[in-house]
Protein backbone atom coordinates (compact mmCIF):
# COMPACT_ATOMS: atom_id res chain seq x y z
CA UNK A 1 0.00 0.00 0.00
CA UNK A 2 1.37 2.65 -1.37
CA UNK A 3 1.30 3.61 1.47
CA UNK A 4 2.17 10.65 4.81
CA UNK A 5 -0.30 12.72 5.74
CA UNK A 6 -1.29 13.21 9.42
CA UNK A 7 -1.46 9.47 9.69
CA UNK A 8 1.75 9.08 7.80
CA UNK A 9 3.98 11.69 9.43
CA UNK A 10 7.36 10.37 8.43
CA UNK A 11 11.08 10.72 8.27
CA UNK A 12 11.22 8.98 4.93
CA UNK A 13 13.63 11.47 3.42
CA UNK A 14 16.14 10.63 6.14
CA UNK A 15 15.68 6.93 5.53
CA UNK A 16 16.10 7.26 1.78
CA UNK A 17 19.11 9.53 2.01
CA UNK A 18 21.11 7.56 4.51
CA UNK A 19 19.89 4.03 3.84
CA UNK A 20 18.68 1.18 5.94
CA UNK A 21 22.07 0.22 7.33
CA UNK A 22 22.54 3.63 8.95
CA UNK A 23 18.91 3.99 10.01
CA UNK A 24 19.18 0.75 11.92
CA UNK A 25 22.80 1.22 12.94
CA UNK A 26 24.78 -1.95 13.37
CA UNK A 27 21.75 -4.04 14.23
CA UNK A 28 22.12 -6.92 11.81
CA UNK A 29 23.37 -10.28 13.02
CA UNK A 30 24.27 -8.89 16.42
CA UNK A 31 20.65 -8.50 17.40
CA UNK A 32 20.15 -12.22 17.87
CA UNK A 33 20.47 -13.66 21.33
CA UNK A 34 23.41 -15.88 22.14
CA UNK A 35 20.90 -18.41 23.36
CA UNK A 36 19.88 -20.65 20.48
CA UNK A 37 16.70 -21.54 22.37
CA UNK A 38 15.50 -17.96 22.52
CA UNK A 39 16.47 -15.77 19.59
CA UNK A 40 15.40 -12.14 19.64
CA UNK A 41 12.33 -11.18 17.66
CA UNK A 42 13.52 -8.04 15.88
CA UNK A 43 10.39 -6.13 14.86
CA UNK A 44 10.44 -3.29 12.37
CA UNK A 45 7.68 -0.88 11.43
CA UNK A 46 7.12 1.28 8.38
CA UNK A 47 6.85 5.04 8.29
CA UNK A 48 3.32 6.00 9.27
CA UNK A 49 0.99 6.04 12.25
CA UNK A 50 -0.86 2.80 11.65
CA UNK A 51 2.42 0.91 11.41
CA UNK A 52 3.67 2.47 14.63
CA UNK A 53 0.56 1.13 16.34
CA UNK A 54 0.88 -2.31 14.77
CA UNK A 55 4.53 -2.55 15.73
CA UNK A 56 3.74 -1.68 19.33
CA UNK A 57 0.86 -4.16 19.46
CA UNK A 58 3.03 -7.10 18.41
CA UNK A 59 6.00 -5.92 20.47
CA UNK A 60 4.10 -5.56 23.72
CA UNK A 61 2.11 -8.76 23.30
CA UNK A 62 5.28 -10.78 22.73
CA UNK A 63 7.13 -9.13 25.59
CA UNK A 64 4.23 -9.92 27.91
CA UNK A 65 4.69 -13.61 27.05
CA UNK A 66 8.40 -13.48 27.85
CA UNK A 67 9.87 -13.26 24.35
CA UNK A 68 12.99 -11.21 23.74
CA UNK A 69 12.03 -8.36 21.45
CA UNK A 70 13.99 -5.67 19.64
CA UNK A 71 11.96 -2.87 18.09
CA UNK A 72 12.87 -0.40 15.34
CA UNK A 73 10.17 2.09 14.42
CA UNK A 74 9.79 4.26 11.32
CA UNK A 75 12.29 2.41 9.13
CA UNK A 76 10.71 3.64 5.91
CA UNK A 77 8.55 2.59 2.97
CA UNK A 78 8.06 -1.01 1.83
CA UNK A 79 11.01 -0.68 -0.53
CA UNK A 80 13.27 0.30 2.37
CA UNK A 81 11.99 -2.00 5.11
CA UNK A 82 12.09 -5.01 2.80
CA UNK A 83 15.83 -4.44 2.42
CA UNK A 84 16.14 -4.41 6.20
CA UNK A 85 14.28 -7.72 6.29
CA UNK A 86 16.29 -9.47 3.61
CA UNK A 87 19.59 -8.24 5.06
CA UNK A 88 18.71 -9.72 8.49
CA UNK A 89 18.52 -6.37 10.25
CA UNK A 90 14.97 -7.27 11.27
CA UNK A 91 13.19 -10.61 11.17
CA UNK A 92 9.53 -9.57 11.64
CA UNK A 93 7.35 -6.74 10.42
CA UNK A 94 3.66 -6.14 9.62
CA UNK A 95 2.96 -5.62 5.93
CA UNK A 96 -0.09 -5.26 3.69
CA UNK A 97 -0.68 -8.31 1.50
CA UNK A 98 -1.45 -6.48 -1.71
CA UNK A 99 1.57 -4.24 -1.22
CA UNK A 100 3.80 -7.29 -0.81
CA UNK A 101 2.69 -8.56 -4.19
CA UNK A 102 2.76 -5.32 -6.14
CA UNK A 103 5.79 -3.61 -4.60
CA UNK A 104 8.08 -6.43 -3.49
CA UNK A 105 7.24 -9.04 -6.13
CA UNK A 106 6.01 -6.71 -8.91
CA UNK A 107 2.86 -8.79 -9.26
CA UNK A 108 -0.03 -6.68 -10.52
CA UNK A 109 -2.51 -9.51 -11.02
CA UNK A 110 -6.04 -8.70 -9.85
CA UNK A 111 -7.06 -11.13 -7.10
CA UNK A 112 -10.73 -11.74 -6.35
CA UNK A 113 -10.52 -11.98 -2.58
CA UNK A 114 -8.45 -11.20 0.49
CA UNK A 115 -7.81 -14.92 0.95
CA UNK A 116 -6.42 -15.30 -2.58
CA UNK A 117 -4.21 -12.26 -2.12
CA UNK A 118 -2.88 -13.64 1.17
CA UNK A 119 -2.20 -17.09 -0.33
CA UNK A 120 -0.25 -15.60 -3.23
CA UNK A 121 1.78 -13.34 -0.94
CA UNK A 122 2.60 -16.20 1.45
CA UNK A 123 3.72 -18.45 -1.38
CA UNK A 124 5.99 -15.72 -2.73
CA UNK A 125 7.50 -15.01 0.70
CA UNK A 126 8.16 -18.67 1.40
CA UNK A 127 10.32 -18.94 -1.70
CA UNK A 128 12.79 -16.51 -0.17
CA UNK A 129 12.88 -17.85 3.38
CA UNK A 130 9.99 -16.05 5.08
CA UNK A 131 6.47 -16.95 6.08
CA UNK A 132 3.28 -15.07 6.86
CA UNK A 133 1.35 -15.45 10.07
CA UNK A 134 -2.44 -14.99 10.04
CA UNK A 135 -3.79 -11.85 8.39
CA UNK A 136 -5.94 -9.27 10.14
CA UNK A 137 -9.69 -8.89 9.60
CA UNK A 138 -9.16 -5.24 8.63
CA UNK A 139 -7.88 -4.12 5.26
CA UNK A 140 -6.35 -0.68 4.75
CA UNK A 141 -6.25 0.16 1.08
CA UNK A 142 -4.91 3.18 -0.72
CA UNK A 143 -7.72 5.18 -2.28
CA UNK A 144 -8.29 8.32 -4.26
CA UNK A 145 -9.90 10.85 -1.94
CA UNK A 146 -11.07 14.35 -2.58
CA UNK A 147 -13.03 17.05 -0.74
CA UNK A 148 -16.73 16.31 -1.18
CA UNK A 149 -17.14 19.78 -2.66
CA UNK A 150 -14.68 18.87 -5.41
CA UNK A 151 -16.41 15.52 -6.03
CA UNK A 152 -19.73 17.31 -6.47
CA UNK A 153 -18.25 19.98 -8.70
CA UNK A 154 -16.85 17.48 -11.22
CA UNK A 155 -19.25 14.59 -10.68
CA UNK A 156 -16.64 12.25 -9.25
CA UNK A 157 -17.78 8.80 -8.09
CA UNK A 158 -15.21 6.32 -9.41
CA UNK A 159 -11.48 6.60 -10.07
CA UNK A 160 -12.05 6.69 -13.83
CA UNK A 161 -13.96 9.95 -13.38
CA UNK A 162 -10.66 11.70 -12.67
CA UNK A 163 -10.28 12.11 -16.43
CA UNK A 164 -12.97 14.78 -16.17
CA UNK A 165 -10.95 16.95 -13.80
CA UNK A 166 -9.17 19.84 -15.58
CA UNK A 167 -5.64 20.40 -14.30
CA UNK A 168 -5.77 17.19 -12.26
CA UNK A 169 -3.32 17.27 -9.36
CA UNK A 170 -2.71 14.35 -7.00
CA UNK A 171 -0.77 14.56 -3.76
CA UNK A 172 0.83 11.51 -2.17
CA UNK A 173 4.06 10.20 -0.73
CA UNK A 174 6.91 10.09 -3.27
CA UNK A 175 6.71 6.30 -3.80
CA UNK A 176 3.17 6.66 -5.18
CA UNK A 177 4.73 8.03 -8.34
CA UNK A 178 6.45 4.74 -9.24
CA UNK A 179 4.01 2.11 -7.97
CA UNK A 180 1.26 0.23 -9.79
CA UNK A 181 -0.98 1.03 -6.83
CA UNK A 182 -0.28 4.62 -7.75
CA UNK A 183 0.41 6.62 -10.89
CA UNK A 184 1.41 3.55 -12.92
CA UNK A 185 -1.92 1.86 -12.24
CA UNK A 186 -3.84 5.06 -12.92
CA UNK A 187 -2.13 5.24 -16.30
CA UNK A 188 -2.19 1.56 -17.29
CA UNK A 189 -5.59 0.54 -15.93
CA UNK A 190 -7.53 3.80 -16.18
CA UNK A 191 -5.73 5.69 -18.93
CA UNK A 192 -5.23 8.69 -16.66
CA UNK A 193 -2.06 10.27 -18.01
CA UNK A 194 -2.38 14.00 -17.44
CA UNK A 195 -1.50 14.39 -13.78
CA UNK A 196 0.40 17.02 -11.85
CA UNK A 197 1.98 14.95 -9.07
CA UNK A 198 2.54 16.74 -5.76
CA UNK A 199 4.86 14.77 -3.43
CA UNK A 200 4.06 15.16 0.25
CA UNK A 201 6.77 16.16 2.67
CA UNK A 202 6.01 17.26 6.21
CA UNK A 203 2.33 17.88 5.53
CA UNK A 204 -0.69 15.58 5.74
CA UNK A 205 -2.68 14.68 2.65
CA UNK A 206 -5.74 16.25 4.27
CA UNK A 207 -3.92 19.50 4.96
CA UNK A 208 -2.79 19.50 1.34
CA UNK A 209 -6.35 18.95 0.10
CA UNK A 210 -7.79 21.56 2.43
CA UNK A 211 -5.09 24.04 1.44
CA UNK A 212 -5.76 23.63 -2.26
CA UNK A 213 -2.32 22.17 -2.99
CA UNK A 214 -3.99 19.35 -4.93
CA UNK A 215 -7.48 18.30 -5.98
CA UNK A 216 -7.12 14.61 -5.17
CA UNK A 217 -5.02 12.77 -2.60
CA UNK A 218 -3.80 9.27 -1.84
CA UNK A 219 -5.80 8.49 1.31
CA UNK A 220 -6.21 5.26 3.24
CA UNK A 221 -9.39 3.44 4.12
CA UNK A 222 -8.70 3.37 7.87
CA UNK A 223 -8.05 7.11 8.09
CA UNK A 224 -10.31 8.54 10.82
CA UNK A 225 -10.74 11.70 8.74
CA UNK A 226 -12.92 9.71 6.32
CA UNK A 227 -15.57 8.95 8.94
CA UNK A 228 -17.40 12.23 8.27
CA UNK A 229 -18.87 13.80 5.11
CA UNK A 230 -16.02 16.21 4.43
CA UNK A 231 -14.17 13.90 2.02
CA UNK A 232 -15.30 11.53 -0.71
CA UNK A 233 -13.48 8.31 -1.61
CA UNK A 234 -13.68 7.28 -5.27
CA UNK A 235 -14.51 3.65 -6.03
CA UNK A 236 -11.64 1.66 -7.54
CA UNK A 237 -13.45 -0.29 -10.27
CA UNK A 238 -10.19 -1.69 -11.74
CA UNK A 239 -8.91 -2.87 -8.33
CA UNK A 240 -5.46 -1.34 -8.77
CA UNK A 241 -5.21 -0.91 -5.00
CA UNK A 242 -6.15 -4.52 -4.29
CA UNK A 243 -6.78 -6.18 -0.93
CA UNK A 244 -4.61 -4.86 1.87
CA UNK A 245 -5.05 -6.96 4.99
CA UNK A 246 -2.05 -6.93 7.30
CA UNK A 247 0.04 -10.06 7.83
CA UNK A 248 3.27 -10.21 9.84
CA UNK A 249 6.21 -11.34 7.71
CA UNK A 250 8.44 -13.60 9.80
CA UNK A 251 11.74 -15.27 9.01
CA UNK A 252 11.11 -19.01 8.68
CA UNK A 253 13.99 -20.00 10.93
CA UNK A 254 12.70 -17.72 13.68
CA UNK A 255 9.18 -19.13 13.41
CA UNK A 256 10.52 -22.68 13.53
CA UNK A 257 12.76 -22.05 16.53
CA UNK A 258 10.12 -20.26 18.61
CA UNK A 259 7.35 -22.65 17.62
CA UNK A 260 3.57 -22.66 17.74
CA UNK A 261 3.17 -20.60 20.93
CA UNK A 262 5.05 -17.74 19.28
CA UNK A 263 2.73 -17.79 16.29
CA UNK A 264 -0.39 -18.16 18.42
CA UNK A 265 0.62 -15.08 20.43
CA UNK A 266 0.99 -13.04 17.25
CA UNK A 267 -2.15 -14.46 15.64
CA UNK A 268 -4.21 -13.64 18.74
CA UNK A 269 -3.34 -9.96 18.30
CA UNK A 270 -4.06 -9.98 14.57
CA UNK A 271 -7.46 -11.61 15.12
CA UNK A 272 -8.65 -8.61 17.16
CA UNK A 273 -7.71 -6.00 14.58
CA UNK A 274 -11.02 -5.19 12.94
CA UNK A 275 -11.66 -2.12 10.84
CA UNK A 276 -13.43 -0.16 13.60
CA UNK A 277 -10.69 -1.07 16.10
CA UNK A 278 -7.95 0.14 13.77
CA UNK A 279 -9.76 3.35 12.89
CA UNK A 280 -10.26 4.09 16.59
CA UNK A 281 -6.58 3.54 17.36
CA UNK A 282 -5.50 5.64 14.37
CA UNK A 283 -7.77 8.44 15.59
CA UNK A 284 -6.33 8.23 19.08
CA UNK A 285 -2.81 8.78 17.71
CA UNK A 286 -3.31 10.95 14.62
CA UNK A 287 -6.04 13.25 15.90
CA UNK A 288 -6.07 12.96 19.70
CA UNK A 289 -2.25 13.00 19.79
CA UNK A 290 -1.78 10.01 22.07
CA UNK A 291 1.39 7.93 21.91
CA UNK A 292 1.26 4.71 19.83
CA UNK A 293 2.72 2.71 22.72
CA UNK A 294 0.01 3.89 25.11
CA UNK A 295 -2.79 3.26 22.62
CA UNK A 296 -1.47 -0.23 21.87
CA UNK A 297 -1.16 -1.05 25.57
CA UNK A 298 -4.73 0.03 26.29
CA UNK A 299 -6.05 -2.07 23.38
CA UNK A 300 -4.10 -5.16 24.44
CA UNK A 301 -5.29 -4.85 28.03
CA UNK A 302 -8.91 -4.36 26.98
CA UNK A 303 -8.72 -7.51 24.90
CA UNK A 304 -6.90 -9.53 27.60
CA UNK A 305 -3.82 -9.98 25.40
CA UNK A 306 -1.39 -8.73 28.08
Amino acid sequence: MIRKHTRRAVKAAFCISFGVAIVLGGLAAGTMSASAAQPTVVIGSKNFTEEYILGQLYKQALQAKGYKVGYHENIGSTEIIDKALTSNQINFYPEYTGTMLSVVFHNTKVYKSAAATYAAAKKAQQKRGFTLFAQTPFSDTDAMGTPTSTARKYGLKVVGDLKKVPGLSICALPEFQTRYAGLLGLKQAYGITKVNFVPLAGISVYAALDGGKCKVGDVFSTDPQLAGPKYTVLRDTKFIFGFQNVAPIVKKSLATTLGSKFQSTVDAVSAKLTGPAMIAMNKAVAIDKKQPAAVAKAFLKANHLI
